[in-house]
């Protein structure tokens, strides 16, 4: 005969991390607006790292000395391709983890 005793409502267990410096009441899920943001904010990183890789070219002020600098300094595209690949990978896995089922750890 064992029943569980559900705490009153507004003394759920609350759970503590980082020394106290964080708490959660348990059973509780990520908001919704979370689970959205991370992953857009995320993709308009890396849109604007492949955006403006090589600078800002086709601004009227700067964009001759940009593409001058860009003349005498050689950057690897395929380096700066393979971190916004990272990147986007990155984004991915955090989207993945923010959408999956919420499960209590017991």
């Amino acid at each position: 005969m064992s029943e569980e005793k559900k705490p009153a409502p507004g003394h759920e267990e609350i759970k503590e991390y980082a020394g106290g410096w964080m708490t959660e009441r348990k059973g509780t899920d990520a908001p919704a607006f979370l689970k959205l943001a991370f992953p857009v904010i995320g993709l308009f990183c890396v849109a604007y790292l492949v955006v403006y890789m090589n600078g800002e070219v086709t601004h009227s002020d700067r964009g001759t000395i940009v593409q001058k600098f860009n003349e005498m300094t050689t950057s690897s595209p395929g380096l700066m391709y393979t971190v916004a690949a990272l990147g986007l990978i990155y984004v991915v896995l955090v989207a993945a983890f923010a959408i999956r089922k919420f499960k209590e750890e017991e």
